[in-house]
């Protein structure tokens, strides 16, 4: 046993004493104690107060502690505060020279760390560390990325690309001499720029997971839209109305493969980026075609053309 005597503060009879005991390592326990006179009139708190600042210095003298808890007593009647692994204790004794003030520190059989001890960095990155793949060929961005997150990306690409393709042959169409529909020609025209930047932002996060961005063939589309009962300003918009509704089944499929490989980054990508203004898409299409409707193949719908093409 070791014995230490500290004086905290420039006052009489204001000791803290260290009894720190030879005990396996397994179960240490150390006690402070500490006592001052009744000529010293410091009160109770004030007493606990320096007795947390021995705890302290306990703590820093065990690091192997994993946490305490303090308790405040009054005689003997200690009330503890214990901590899931470990604990300080108080407890004050009357005497008649003052009183007596032990800090006692044990630890549980519960071993579970202290908040904030809980990461080792170079530890758990040694795992991480073995997955950095050596070929120059091998993505390093990669991480938690299916092939089937991959492939699926790489679908809905094409399905970008081929409602872009659709959109600028309906924008020629419009725009042509002997149709002169410029308002279509213009909102068609949008439309196609706008699916392309979709399978820009598509193929941009293909390259930010460590995918690789895989192209497809794509089918020649219609060049003519006139139809002989509906007109070609309602065909084309129910055509459009039509792609959208397919693009946003496409889309929601991508999320699905997203939820079944546990990607919550891509489905949240979906969502965010697509899945909203998807849906915006539909509804504004869709009172073009009821509008369109009303309207019929007669002079209305040179109205409506330029309803677009001031739009």
């Amino acid at each position: 046993m070791c014995h230490s005597i500290q004086r905290l503060k420039p006052k009489p009879h204001l000791y803290i004493i260290f009894l720190l005991k030879d005990i396996p390592h397994s179960s240490p326990h150390t006690e402070i104690i500490l006592i001052h006179s009744h000529h010293h009139h410091q009160s109770t708190t004030a007493a606990t107060s320096t007795a947390t600042t021995a705890a302290t210095m306990l703590l820093r003298a065990s690091p192997s502690t994993a946490s305490f808890s303090l308790s405040t007593a009054v005689a003997d009647n200690v009330n503890q505060f214990p901590s899931s692994s470990s604990f300080v204790s108080f407890s004050s004794q009357r005497r008649t020279d003052g009183f007596v003030m032990s800090v006692s520190k044990s630890e549980s059989n519960n071993h579970s760390p202290v908040t904030g001890v809980v990461f080792e960095p170079f530890e758990e990155v040694k795992k991480e560390l073995q997955l950095v793949p050596d070929l120059p060929q091998q993505s390093l961005a990669r991480h938690k990325f299916t092939d089937d997150c991959e492939a699926a990306i790489n679908e809905q690409i094409n399905v970008e690309y081929n409602v872009s393709y659709v959109y600028h042959a309906l924008y020629a169409y419009f725009d042509r001499d002997n149709v002169a529909l410029k308002g279509f020609a213009k909102f068609f025209k949008e439309a196609s720029v706008e699916e392309r930047e979709h399978a820009e932002l598509l193929m941009e996060y293909q390259n930010r997971r460590g995918g690789k961005v895989k192209l497809q063939s794509m089918l020649m589309p219609m060049s003519e839209f006139d139809h002989p009962e509906k007109g070609d300003a309602l065909y084309a918009m129910e055509l459009a109305l039509s792609l959208e509704k397919l693009t946003n089944e496409k889309l929601l499929h991508l999320h699905s493969v997203a939820d079944a490989n546990s990607d919550v980054q891509l489905a949240d990508f979906v969502e965010s980026t697509f899945l909203t203004e998807q849906v915006e898409a539909i509804k504004k299409i869709s009172e073009f075609v009821a509008q369109l409707r009303r309207i019929g193949k007669g002079h209305g719908v040179w109205h409506f053309d330029q309803m677009l093409l001031n739009a």
